[in-house]
């Protein structure tokens, strides 16, 4: 057949896989148009038609609009132009979609009611400049006034949400954010940062922090099942106190135990280890070291001692 073949409907539909109501539909429209009619007011079709119809079918499986595929088969719109336009409100509806899919995640579970949903959805659609907000009035609450040495830690504790993100990557966010209104979760951190911040003063030159120490010391006693309140717990505990005491430049003593004990048990918060495990995920970084589980078992030897 050459160019000047004429088609009925029904061989037009079973050339592009169409139904004829389909075409006769995008026929009404003006999307494809007869070339003429038979002597019986049949609608008869030019071989044009034939890729007209191939393109409508490709756009409308892209989700175009039958107005924009219009003016692009009549080559008002570009189609890359099109496609590019189409292409970026497919990105946004997919960040909507994988914001929806973390939140119903974590409503389901945690088994949150409609309050702590809301939270949870406002939290997650905040935009850059009150992410920004949060973020600064976090890490200031927490190391604010602590001096120049913490500038290093508060970058590392900062969360860069891409924007592109993940599925996970939003639900580490709303974890993040949740835990960074936390009042009690805040004042449990700063008290962290002024211990170290005290460690960092009482020391010039190099020195080893306590967390170092208590992994050297209380793994392998975990490991090898070292009861904390049994002698051989002994001289890890003394080893521990002899280099807090260091640290924070004082004697062994009771005061000085005490203060030890409530400086191991502020670190096996589990909201502290929640806290840095969302922003590794936020951040795309290894999944953090869990140190609570040795400082859990340093502070009760710590404990077992002062007791006795």
């Amino acid at each position: 057949m050459d160019g000047d073949t004429l088609y009925p409907i029904g061989e037009l539909a079973r050339r592009t896989g169409l139904t004829v109501k389909t075409i006769r539909f995008y026929s009404d429209r003006g999307i494809v148009t007869p070339a003429e009619r038979s002597p019986a007011g049949y609608r008869l079709y030019g071989i044009d038609a034939v890729a007209r119809l191939n393109l409508v079918r490709t756009l409308r499986s892209l989700g175009l609009d039958l107005p924009t595929i219009g003016r692009v088969v009549d080559r008002e719109l570009s189609l890359p132009e099109v496609a590019a336009t189409h292409a970026e409100a497919l990105a946004a509806q997919i960040r909507v979609l994988r914001l929806r899919h973390a939140l119903l995640t974590v409503v389901a579970e945690r088994g949150l009611t409609g309050e702590e949903t809301d939270l949870m959805h406002q939290l997650a659609r905040l935009s850059e400049d009150e992410r920004r907000h949060l973020i600064g009035d976090f890490l200031d609450a927490v190391f604010g006034g602590l001096g120049s040495a913490f500038a290093g830690i508060m970058r590392s504790m900062t969360p860069e949400l891409p924007d592109d993100p993940e599925a996970e990557q939003v639900r580490a966010w709303v974890e993040w954010a949740e835990l960074a209104l936390d009042p009690d979760f805040r004042a449990g951190m700063r008290r962290m940062a002024e211990d170290q911040a005290t460690e960092r003063a009482s020391v010039m030159g190099p020195r080893r922090d306590l967390a170092a120490v208590v992994q050297d010391q209380a793994v392998p006693a975990l490991a090898a099942g070292v009861a904390p309140a049994s002698r051989r717990a002994d001289p890890i505990v003394a080893t521990l106190t002899d280099h807090y005491a260091y640290l924070v430049d004082r004697p062994d003593d009771a005061e000085l135990r005490h203060r030890l004990l409530a400086r191991l048990e502020s670190v096996t918060d589990p909201r502290r280890d929640r806290h840095l495990r969302s922003l590794a995920v936020i951040n795309g970084w290894r999944a953090p070291e869990n140190v609570a589980p040795a400082f859990a078992w340093s502070a009760q030897a710590v404990r077992a001692r002062i007791e006795r």
